[in-house]
């Protein structure tokens, strides 16, 4: 989806209306301040001073926050409140979103505003104080929300009907006049998202996740299994064919599945490094779609922006966040996407070509081979051994910086907590410029807090004491070349020489380009041998890291050269590469390199290679002359 069409759709959304039916809730924040606590003289018990109380919508009355942050031109809240402070505040908040508040039901008895209060001392949170456990809604407050949901159809092109506290539908009357409701008004878009009845509702639109849509179709699922997509179309498809009105299914990480009159359509999640906070995403994804829907999108292209706004919201940490008209077009312009989630969890369903060792992921790049004219080389991992062990230099690199003085004295959990983030980072930034990665670094640094800000140094000088390092180790394998105590071969992949050659021999322009600095690279590649190979130059990173990327040289090599994508072929170990060859619809082959021993796999980079879009996995170069044939159709 191209940026002209999202700013198109998000003007189309300015003009809907919108109405919201649902569990709409209140999050409460005390942070207490012992500073302020005294001993009560009644009592003689301690008590606690609150330094700051602050308030955020949750539930449904996110929902409309998210509504709010794109703007459309009516937003109508609906739903049961108690008479009591937190229902007051929580009013007030719906109608600073811009929302019509004029149908919310204020139910006198039997009835707390649901408020979830989050007393936060010492940056740690207290065990949760919950009001509306209790509520039992009555006939009178039912007919009148029912009656406000039949006039806002009448009036609104889209109702949300979201349902999330359990035992919130307590008269089973109000489902089955619901239903009589949404029978009536089949023309409209009734979107429902109800995490205990969702069987109980018809001639809706549903989004669902992908547990939700096996248990609707009756099959029974373990909550941490991955469902594969192709059983979610058929599920999704029953449950189309049921209704006639599109499902969409949620699948976190892996993206959506809209299905309607046109199909099933599967859209890629969104690749990102940051750390993330699924909280309130739910709320965001369906707030988009419903925008878009009401807009006239079709569900395919809805699901589509409501991925990208999805894709915002996550990577807002500790709150229920929103994602706002630029948020959306920012993070939809150069997305970074996920390619076949289920073959790369999945070793057992490879596919391999014929006599040969290449795993064949994306079986539509056959018709494209045949016509290569440059290519465009990754050298850590890709060609060369040298660096091998990084991400064992980086991650206690990582860990004391992030760590500080706290290092020896810091508790296991704190420890262990420490070494799986780092772990997680090295593994979703493998093949970015190292600068990147120390930025990451520092990030993480202020998020555990380990470190005082005046002590956090900046990205340069943690670059300088990796890389010092690095170096040490690198130097040292140098040496026992120049010692002649190894050889080349004892720091290149197998056969990978081999095929530069062959490659030279058929007229193709080949390019080096690292994310390590470009000296390195250089010295490394005279070093090995294989320097005059690359007359497109060895790239890698510079000082000002705006001035080199891989992205950068593969748009420039592809503009220059006006080449078809297929005309550019990619080859690397890491994400990076592979990614901005997809982009650019180039031949992207992965290398699932085992560093140690220079041929054979490394399993852990199967996965990650699969989810950049690796047209073709290999291991190494060993079957080169395999590997030409099918590159350019030669027989």
């Amino acid at each position: 989806m191209d940026q002209q069409r999202i700013k198109e759709i998000l003007n189309k959304i300015n003009e809907t209306k919108i109405a919201v039916y649902g569990d709409f809730c209140l999050d409460a924040y005390w942070i207490i301040d012992s500073r302020g606590s005294e001993v009560s003289v009644e009592t003689g018990l301690q008590a606690d001073a609150v330094g700051k109380h602050y308030y955020s919508p949750g539930g449904a009355a996110n929902i409309v926050a998210n509504l709010s942050a794109l703007n459309p031109k009516k937003i109508k809240a609906i739903a049961a409140i108690g008479d009591d402070i937190y229902g007051r505040e929580l009013t007030s908040l719906l109608k600073g979103l811009n929302a019509d508040t004029s149908s919310l039901v204020i139910q006198k008895e039997q009835f707390n505003t649901y408020t979830y209060l989050k007393r936060i001392r010492n940056d740690v949170e207290d065990p949760r104080n919950d009001f509306g456990v209790f509520n039992k809604r009555s006939k009178e407050t039912d007919d009148q929300i029912l009656k406000n949901i039949r006039a806002a159809l009448v009036e609104y092109d889209a109702l949300i009907f979201n349902q999330q506290v359990a035992g919130s539908l307590n008269n089973d009357a109000f489902i089955d006049e619901a239903n009589e409701i949404f029978k009536e008004f089949d023309d409209k878009i009734i979107i429902v998202d109800s995490r205990h009845y969702n069987d109980r509702f018809h001639n809706v639109y549903r989004k669902i996740n992908d547990i939700e849509t096996a248990e609707l179709c009756g099959v029974s699922v373990n909550p941490s299994e991955i469902i594969p997509s192709s059983e979610l179309i058929e599920y999704g498809t029953s449950l189309f064919n049921e209704s006639g009105k599109p499902v969409i299914i949620t699948c976190g990480s892996r993206g959506m599945i809209s299905i309607d009159k046109s199909g099933a359509n599967e859209i890629p999640g969104v690749q990102l490094t940051s750390k993330l906070d699924i909280v309130g995403a739910g709320d965001t994804g369906i707030s988009a779609l419903t925008l878009c829907l009401a807009a006239g999108v079709e569900p395919k292209e809805a699901a589509t922006f409501a991925n990208f706004a999805s894709a915002v919201t996550v990577q807002k940490l500790y709150t229920t966040g929103t994602a706002n008209a630029k948020e959306i077009l920012e993070i939809s312009k150069d997305p970074d996407l996920v390619y076949n989630a289920d073959l790369a969890e999945n070793h057992r369903a490879a596919k391999y070509l014929p006599e040969t060792e290449f795993e064949l992921c994306d079986e539509h790049v056959l018709s494209q081979l045949g016509e290569i004219k440059h290519a465009v080389f990754d050298h850590d991992g890709t060609i060369s051994t040298l660096r091998q062990g990084w991400e064992e230099i980086m991650e206690p690199v990582m860990i004391k910086a992030i760590l500080g003085d706290r290092y020896d004295s810091v508790d296991q959990v704190g420890y262990n907590e420490v070494v799986k983030q780092s772990k997680e980072f090295i593994n979703k930034t493998t093949g970015i410029q190292t600068i990147y990665q120390m930025e990451g670094l520092i990030q993480l640094i202020e998020d555990f807090g380990y470190v005082p800000k005046d002590k956090i140094l900046d990205k340069f000088e943690y670059k300088e004491i990796y890389n010092d390092a690095l170096m040490e180790m690198v130097n040292q394998r140098i040496e026992k070349l120049n010692a002649g105590e190894l050889d080349v071969s004892d720091f290149t992949l197998k056969g990978v020489i081999q095929f530069l050659k062959e490659l030279k021999s058929r007229g193709v322009k080949m390019y080096l380009a690292s994310g390590t600095d470009v000296d390195d690279v250089k010295n490394e590649a005279e070093i090995l041998g294989y320097a005059d190979f690359f007359e497109g130059g060895i790239h890698g990173a510079l000082r000002d890291a705006s001035k080199f990327s891989k992205k950068m040289i593969i748009e420039k090599i592809i503009q220059e050269n006006k080449l078809k994508g297929n005309e550019l072929a990619v080859f690397g170990d890491g994400p990076v590469e592979i990614r901005e060859c997809r982009r650019f619809d180039g031949i992207a082959t992965g290398i699932t390199s085992n560093e140690i021993r220079r041929y054979g796999m490394d399993v852990d980079k199967r996965p990650r290679l699969v989810k950049a879009g690796a047209h073709i996995l290999i291991s190494d170069f060993s079957q080169y002359k395999k590997l030409i044939k099918l590159l350019f159709k030669e027989e």
